[in-house]
């Protein structure tokens, strides 16, 4: 309404202007509106409008059982869906007061790290075709296609993997995925070499994002804005170091973080992430133990197939999880992940049924997307691209 009164008010003056950047527009993706009111080609004030993609993930979790809410878990952030898998089963099985075993929490740190460094691979390649160098863009998908072709591997799914269970995980590693890893991850370096040397002295690509969309240390705190934004902006804060889950605090890895707050930082903080990440995979491969992929508990893991089709206890068993659901102890939880654009968290609340409560997610680009307006305050309407990019906005888990 005021936006609206503001408008009215504009059509008496002659050096402002109000222009609706999207969502049809190449960098809004059609998921997305900026309201601009400028001043020429600078911004002056802006408004974001979300809702595009509602994707109703807290209201249909209500409706089916608990192991029925994983697929709604991959629509969140889709570039790095087995993190949301890896979260929300974290809630549940903090309820039930279980742990998955060793090599479950092996295997979920190893898909949930190359979902990360799949997802950096396409914010930072979608980042430079926005500012014109659509070659990073096509080096990058490359080797992504590596990566979720292990992902397909040991999941059977490419992008919708609903891999974890509550418990363990669905499936073990395949014969020879090991050396089949690791080749892609030496192709992820090479490539990102190359990269590197494209863009890193690049004069028009520098011109963008040095001195762009620069967000203070006490501005990005005061937004709760967290994962490489706020790493950017100086802060050394990762759950998977500052609240380990899964093994993490078994494997070495460091947190890259900027100096500036800047477009610029942000870029290298995520191209430094997918090494760490790369890190942490090859360490995970080797520390790996042998052993089951999900607890032995009936309560809550389906029976073999073979115990299904050949004995009338399997049967029944999987009748009453699948239709009944799986029984969790009344009470509340908040799990909080890594995701790739920073906290994920997963408040749960349960009344004992086989059906959750109430779910309610904080999606780590929502506190990005309010923070938008502030960044671009200022600046040049060429600068909004980059700034927009770098935000890795994903709408699916920006609007439940």
């Amino acid at each position: 309404m005021e936006l609206q009164e503001e408008i009215t008010e504009a059509k008496f003056r002659d050096k402002e202007m109000f222009l609706h950047m999207g969502p049809s527009h190449p960098t809004m993706h059609g998921v997305i509106r900026l309201d601009l009111k400028l001043d020429g080609e600078k911004v002056v004030s802006s408004d974001v409008e979300i809702g595009y993609l509602h994707r109703c993930f807290e209201k249909m979790s209500e409706v089916v059982c608990w192991t029925l809410v994983l697929p709604y878990t991959d629509r969140l952030n889709y570039n790095s869906p087995i993190i949301n898998n890896v979260g929300y089963v974290l809630a549940v099985e903090k309820l039930l007061q279980i742990q998955a075993p060793p090599r479950a929490q092996y295997l979920r740190v190893i898909t949930s790290e190359l979902s990360r460094i799949g997802d950096h691979l396409t914010c930072i390649g979608a980042l430079a075709m926005d500012l014109g160098a659509f070659t990073v863009l096509f080096w990058f998908i490359r080797v992504r296609e590596f990566l979720w072709e292990l992902i397909e591997d040991i999941c059977g799914a490419r992008l919708t993997t609903s891999y974890t269970r509550v418990g363990g995980v669905a499936r073990d590693l395949p014969e020879g995925y090991a050396e089949k890893t690791r080749r892609a991850l030496r192709e992820l370096r090479d490539t990102m070499e190359k990269v590197e040397k494209l863009l890193n002295g690049n004069r028009i690509f520098l011109d963008r994002v040095k001195g762009t969309g620069i967000f203070s240390k006490e501005d990005a705190i005061s937004y709760s804005l967290t994962g490489p934004l706020l790493r950017a902006a100086g802060v050394e804060y990762d759950v998977r170091k500052a609240v380990p889950y899964c093994v993490y605090k078994d494997l070495d890895f460091d947190i890259p973080i900027g100096t500036v707050g800047d477009n610029y930082d942000r870029y290298l903080v995520r191209m430094e992430e997918m090494r760490q990440s790369a890190r942490i995979v090859e360490q995970a491969l080797v520390s790996i133990p042998e052993g089951p992929i999900i607890v032995d508990d009936p309560r809550v893991a389906l029976p073999k197939k073979e115990e299904v089709y050949g004995t009338i206890e399997g049967l029944m068993n999987h009748f009453k999880i699948v239709m009944e659901g799986i029984q969790v102890p009344s009470g509340e939880i908040y799990q909080l992940v890594e995701g790739a654009n920073g906290e994920l968290g997963f408040y749960v609340v349960s009344d004992g049924s086989g059906r959750p409560y109430r779910i309610r997610v904080r999606p780590p680009c929502f506190f990005g997307i309010a923070a938008l307006p502030e960044m671009i305050q200022g600046s040049m309407i060429a600068d909004i691209m980059p700034t927009f990019g770098n935000i890795n906005m994903i709408a699916g888990e920006l609007d439940r």
